[in-house]
C-alpha cells in the first residue's frame, strides 16, 4: 500500500458502537481491518493459532470442531491473569503480523484498524497516524452489552475492568466520537460523517 494512505486506529470500551461505526465508514469507502474479526478467524478450526493453544493450554480447551473452546478460556483467563497473559504471548504477534498485511494491501480511501485494545496494549500508536475513539459512559456499555449479549453485570464488569478506562482511552485521542446514551444512530451517523470527512481532507 502506498505509505501516503492514513492510518486511523478505532478503539473504545465493550458496548460504545466501534463496530457499528465501522461499519459506516466501509459503506463511505475506508478500508477496515478489524483485529477481532483476525482473532476468531486465528482461533476457528484450522486457524494460525490453534496449535499453539492446544500445546500451551491442552486439549480441554479446544473443541469437537477444531476451534478454540471461546467459554472456557474466557473463564480460564478472567479468573488467572498469568493464562491471559499466555494467551495474549501467542494471539497478539499473531494478530498484529495478519492485520498489517490487511493494511498493506488495503485499497480504500483511508485504512480504519478497529482494535478493541488500543491503548492496553500500547504498542499499536506507532503504527497509526490517528487515533479515534467511540465513547460513552460505563453504564450505558453495561445496559447495551447485556441486550446483546444476555451476559450479567458482573461478567461485563470484570470484561470492563481489563480494559483501559474511559479517561485512559479520551488522554490518546485525536478523535473522538460521542455515542452516550442520548444518541441516536442518526446523530452517530452525522458525527461519524464529519471525521470521514476530515480524514479524507488529510
Amino acid at each position: 500500500m502506498s505509505q501516503k494512505r492514513l492510518k486511523v486506529g478505532l478503539t473504545g470500551g465493550i458496548g460504545s458502537g466501534k463496530s457499528y461505526v465501522a461499519s459506516l465508514l466501509a459503506q463511505w469507502g475506508a478500508s477496515v481491518v478489524d483485529t477481532d474479526v483476525i482473532a476468531h478467524q486465528l482461533t476457528a478450526p484450522h486457524g494460525a493459532a490453534i496449535e499453539a493453544i492446544r500445546q500451551q493450554f491442552g486439549e480441554a480447551f479446544i473443541n469437537a470442531s477444531g476451534a478454540m473452546c471461546r467459554d472456557s478460556m474466557r473463564e480460564l483467563v478472567f479468573n488467572e491473569p498469568k493464562q491471559r497473559q499466555a494467551l495474549q504471548a501467542i494471539l497478539h504477534p499473531l494478530i498484529r503480523d495478519f492485520t498489517f498485511r490487511q493494511v498493506q494491501d488495503a485499497q480504500g480511501c483511508y485504512v480504519v484498524v478497529v482494535v478493541p485494545l488500543l491503548v492496553e496494549s500500547g504498542s499499536w500508536m506507532s503504527q497509526l497516524d490517528r487515533v479515534c475513539v467511540v465513547d460513552c459512559d460505563e453504564a450505558t456499555q453495561v445496559a447495551r452489552v447485556q441486550q446483546r449479549s444476555g451476559l450479567t453485570v458482573a461478567q461485563i464488569t470484570r470484561i470492563m475492568d481489563v480494559q483501559a478506562t474511559r479517561a485512559q482511552r479520551l488522554a490518546v485521542a485525536d478523535d473522538v466520537i460521542l455515542n452516550d446514551a442520548h444518541t441516536t444512530l442518526e446523530q452517530l451517523a452525522q458525527r461519524t460523517q464529519e471525521k470521514h470527512q476530515l480524514w479524507l481532507n488529510l
